[in-house]
């Protein structure tokens, strides 16, 4: 006799249906699994052999061969310990309703006990199957959060080997999960306010079109000016992620660790100046996301962006136009997204003090020089805020009387504008920073006058078609945050503030 038993592999971004074959033969027994598996699949065997002992059931003494199809596609990992389990105890006769298990999915890692542990990425397993009309997804009890996230197809929980055994033989019910709405938002309490960053009007100013309008932005100022502090503050002014946004995110951080909880609010990371060019943009043997997907709908903070290596920056001028990245394997194509808001920060000289008032810079000519060119004009032509933070006075530090606004104020501000795009674009997730020329034409108004002044300074600041867009998208940011429907001559000169210098 021959069972089937369906599973899913993560190939990339989505998942991929997988048929488990197990045949039994009079021979020495046995078992061995073919059909491309890797080292673990490979270790399942024991795994699987001391599960089924220890859950009470009988593991048939007969040669056992078990087929992980179609077999050209690679496959690693524990997701396959469950089903695997399943189609030995199917073909010899222990499973009664055959019908019920043909029509589910079955994704789980066996202890020695027979508990099933969380795999990662179980959201692709899920969407597999209902890509594949399947009725339900047996999945991990640990991965039930995320499970619950998508909603479109029944989860049943999953402890240990004998209850799933049990639910197949009708001795025992499925507990069902759907999806669940959280009624009450959950409170936040960010690490750093604005209202903790003494000064810096015009800094702040970026940073909330920044927000508003998921724009890219680049802080440029002497060491100890507050850039960092800047940049961690803006997480408390984001707007919250979207039930979609949700999801996607989950979907990515579950396929780079084994992440059983949803992720519920937008990552912030912050990768060292040493990270290699695959650790940021992802990839591997295996691909694997990289800090750019992980970061998806959310920051990727670059502190001290010169410091990382040529080939690292020059690896982000894709993803930061397309919003998504391509990594291309012998074996394997994959794909992520990676619509992430870039946020750096860099000194105006390798000594730092270029700019500041109070301390006199070191450095060279040629230094400065070199320094400015480690960013490429091309990567720069991508960012679309550029600010200068400025030192502040020693008296503003502890001045507790000066009153600050608190990024509470400024969320609501950001909010509106957010509104007013998802009006305009139809959906939560769309943001000015990505409007492309034809959708300018069609969905953003623009007045005679600030056209003109656009022409104009285009003209004498010899701006490239690239950062000719990126001035109307930040000037419709700024109409926005001001709930103006067109875009007027004082939001596009207020863009032009924010420009690279030099293009």
């Amino acid at each position: 006799m021959i069972s089937l038993v369906r599973s899913s592999a993560n190939i990339g971004y989505n998942g991929q249906i997988i048929t488990i074959e197990c045949g039994l033969s009079n021979s020495l027994p046995g078992i061995t699994i073919v059909g491309l598996g890797a080292k673990a699949i490979d270790e399942a065997k024991e795994r699987v052999r001391s599960a089924i002992v220890n859950s009470g059931l009988l593991l048939p003494k007969k040669k056992i061969t078990l087929n992980l199809a179609p077999a050209d596609i690679p496959k690693d990992g524990t997701t396959y310990d469950l089903p695997l389990a399943l189609a030995i105890l199917a073909a010899s006769d222990q499973i009664e309703d055959i019908e019920y298990m043909s029509s589910s999915l079955f994704v789980g890692e066996l202890s020695l006990n027979g508990s099933i542990r969380p795999v990662k990425g179980i959201i692709p397993h899920l969407e597999a199957a209902k890509e594949a009309a399947l009725k339900r997804a047996f999945v991990p009890y640990g991965n039930m959060q995320q499970a619950q996230l998508l909603g479109e197809i029944e989860a049943v929980p999953c402890l240990n080997l004998k209850q799933v055994v049990d639910i197949l033989n009708s001795k025992v019910k499925p507990q069902k999960f759907y999806a669940t709405e959280n009624k009450e938002p959950k409170i936040i309490k960010y690490k750093v306010d604005f209202s903790d960053v003494r000064g810096q009007a015009q800094a702040k100013r970026a940073m909330e079109i920044a927000a508003a309008g998921h724009h890219n932005i680049l802080l440029n100022g002497s060491p100890g000016a507050g850039k960092t502090m800047l940049a961690k503050a803006l997480l408390s002014i984001l707007p919250p992620p979207s039930k979609k946004e949700i999801v996607a995110m989950t979907k990515i951080h579950s396929l780079s660790d084994t992440v059983t909880e949803a992720i519920t609010e937008r990552p912030f990371r912050s990768p060292h100046h040493t990270s290699s060019s695959v650790s940021i943009t992802g990839g591997g043997k295996i691909p694997r996301p990289g800090e750019i997907s992980l970061s998806h709908r959310g920051v990727l903070f670059l502190d001290e962006i010169p410091e990382f290596s040529r080939a690292t920056l020059e690896a982000l001028r894709q993803p930061l136009e397309d919003r998504l990245i391509n990594i291309s394997r012998a074996n394997q194509t994959s794909s992520y997204p990676a619509d992430f808001m870039l946020v750096a920060t860099q000194n105006p000289c390798p000594c730092g003090y270029l700019l500041d008032d109070n301390k006199e810079c070191t450095c060279s000519q040629n230094q400065i020089s070199n320094y400015s060119k480690k960013l490429s004009g091309p990567l720069l032509d991508r960012i679309d805020l550029n600010i200068t933070v400025s030192n502040i006075k020693h008296s503003l530090i502890l001045n507790t009387s000066h009153g600050a606004e608190p990024s509470s104020e400024i969320k609501k501000r950001v909010l509106l504008a957010k509104k007013m795009q998802s009006k305009r674009f139809g959906d939560l997730e769309t943001s000015n920073s990505s409007m492309d020329n034809a959708t300018i034409k069609k969905l953003s108004a623009i007045s005679k006058e600030a056209k003109t002044i656009l022409d104009i300074s285009a003209e004498k600041l010899h701006l490239s078609a690239r950062s000719y867009i990126k001035m109307i998208r930040v000037a419709r940011t700024i109409a926005d945050l001001e709930q103006c429907e067109e875009v007027k001559a004082k939001h596009i000169t207020e863009a032009l503030q924010y420009r690279q210098k030099g293009g």
